[in-house]
Formats: C-alpha cells, structure tokens, sequence
C-alpha cells in the first residue's frame, strides 16, 4: 500500500521519515476552521476535512492531521501576528496546556480518525525571553505560537505523552496504527 502524507509541514515529513517507509506527499486546500466547542472534536474535524480535500486512489493509505493548543479549554491555532504569539506566549508561562492532534488514516474504502494528546508544562517565561523567541524563531506557524524541536523547546518543564504530537504527528499512533493495518512490515 502507497503511503501519503496529506500535509506540506516540514516537521510532520520529518517524522513520518522516521518510520523509514516511502511516502508521497500532498496537501490539501481546505479551511482550518471550525464551529465545534470541544477542543478534541474540533481537530478530528479539521483532520477529516483535510482529508477530504484530497484524492487518493485504490491501494493508497491518506493520512492527514492537524494539531492544535488548548489552555483552559480555550483553543489557541497559529498566531495571526506577533502581539498574537507574544499574548499566547505569556498565556501558556508557568502554565499546563494540551497538544492535541487529530489525525484521519483514509483508503478508499476505510476512513479512521482520532486523536492524540499530549500534557505540557512550561516554565515561568520573562516578557524578554518570549520577545527574542518570537524575533528570532518566527513561530506564527505553529499552534500555540511556539515549536519543542527548536529553542521553544527550552520553554517546557514536562511532557505526559508523545513528544513528537507536540511537534504536529504522533509518532506513536501513526506506527502501530500502520502496523496493524499490515502496512508495517519488518
């Protein structure tokens, strides 16, 4: 089975490299908004759309995702600027959030989405610090305004769960998931 990654992120081709099984990439065009309230349905959601958006044909195996940030029940996407990271930024200092991600694995038959969380903890974080990691890491791209495999990293105190679903693909769902499915094979 043809594996494809229905994302253009960097980071989640990163990952999935890890697995050493070939992969096509293509990216969808569809929207990242929802109306949904619950922080877990509202990235399933946003995972099948992705999904949706893309063809796939007979015998290949579509997985899309989308991460997001959630304190306090509040749902925190991609800054829209850099007062959007810096307000985000001091949110989440001294503070625990979620990273969730949904992910959807479609064939032509099959669609399966779930999801993944992650518990982080972040250290108290001087407006200074925050200031130079948003001047220097640029991180309106990323959920939360913030990225564990760069200097954001230094940030967190803890993790409970899958580092890499804090970097935008859980590593561990993806790889049993593919290994139960036969995909995986050693």
């Amino acid at each position: 089975m043809k594996i494809i990654l229905g994302s253009g992120s960097p980071r989640r081709k990163e990952i999935l490299t890890m697995l050493n099984i070939p992969f096509e990439i293509r990216v969808s065009n569809s929207e990242e908004y929802s109306e949904n309230k619950n922080p877990i349905e509202y990235a399933k959601e946003l995972s099948l759309k992705k999904s949706k958006d893309i063809k796939i044909f007979e015998d290949e195996l579509l997985i899309t995702a989308d991460t997001i940030v959630v304190f306090d029940n509040e749902i925190l996407g991609k800054p829209k600027n850099k007062t959007d990271a810096m307000n985000m930024l001091k949110k989440l200092s001294g503070k625990k959030h979620d990273v969730i991600t949904g992910i959807t694995f479609r064939t032509i038959t099959e669609t399966y989405t779930t999801y993944d969380l992650t518990e982080v903890f972040f250290h108290e974080l001087p407006e200074n610090i925050i200031q130079y990691y948003i001047e220097t890491y640029h991180p309106l791209d990323k959920a939360g305004s913030y990225g564990i495999q760069d200097f954001g990293g230094s940030f967190i105190e803890k993790i409970n769960g899958d580092y890499y679903n804090v970097m935008g693909l859980p590593l561990n769902k993806i790889f049993w998931y593919l290994y139960e499915k036969g995909v995986f094979n050693v």
